[in-house]
């Protein structure tokens, strides 16, 4: 029965645009693949965590990309960027940016759950101070934050490793950050840990 089918997670999205938002049609389109009984799980970082039939799985997926859902693997990899809404426009506020990057880092296996948030404007509506990587786009350039910690009694802001970053800049720093912790972090150390281990001298003479 369809019901005792063996299940796998997934996490969705509506991608990066002007808000968190899902349309009917992807609503629908998510229910197709729902038991009576089952949940979805609404996270802290913009994705819905849902179980789907793991033989239909690239199925699925398929359908769902092709109503505009993005979707990622659970676990240890970098998530989906969390964002601001973009509120004073999508060029002024750099969202083409984000949407490259996100294509660029959601979904590399990493030691460690790894969050990166990315917001348009000092303001920072998507919180990039409390995550493990933060962007913050200062008029035409991106400051770049790192080892933010949002949760335990020892939570703690981020600090500025590198600032007025181009896209292109951002994009090399960011990725090359991720492959360092890839390759350098112990198993299930979180990347804040993984900072403090390696130093900020050193992180930053292996982003030159």
């Amino acid at each position: 029965m369809e019901n005792q089918q063996k299940k796998i997670k997934i996490a969705v999205n509506g991608g990066i645009k002007f808000g968190s938002k899902l349309s009917a049609k992807q609503l629908v389109t998510m229910a197709k693949y729902l038991d009576d009984e089952q949940e979805i799980e609404v996270t802290t970082f913009q994705q819905l965590y849902m179980e789907v039939p793991e033989e239909k799985k690239d199925e699925v997926i398929r359908e769902f990309e092709s109503v505009g859902l993005h979707c990622y693997p659970v676990g240890n990899f970098v998530k989906s960027l969390r964002t601001c809404n973009f509120c004073k426009g999508a060029e002024e506020e750099g969202m083409p940016v984000a949407i490259e990057l996100n294509k660029r880092i959601a979904g590399i296996p990493v030691p460690f759950t790894l969050k990166p948030a990315y917001t348009g404007c000092p303001v920072g509506c998507g919180e990039p101070l409390l995550n493990d990587i933060g962007i913050i786009k200062m008029k035409e350039h991106f400051n770049l934050y790192v080892g933010g910690k949002s949760k335990g009694k020892d939570a703690e802001v981020g600090f500025l490793l590198l600032d007025h970053l181009t896209p292109e800049e951002l994009y090399i720093k960011v990725e090359k950050i991720i492959q360092l912790y890839s390759e350098q972090g112990k198993k299930r150390e979180a990347f804040h840990k993984f900072i403090k281990r390696m130093g900020t001298d050193y992180i930053l003479e292996q982003l030159k």
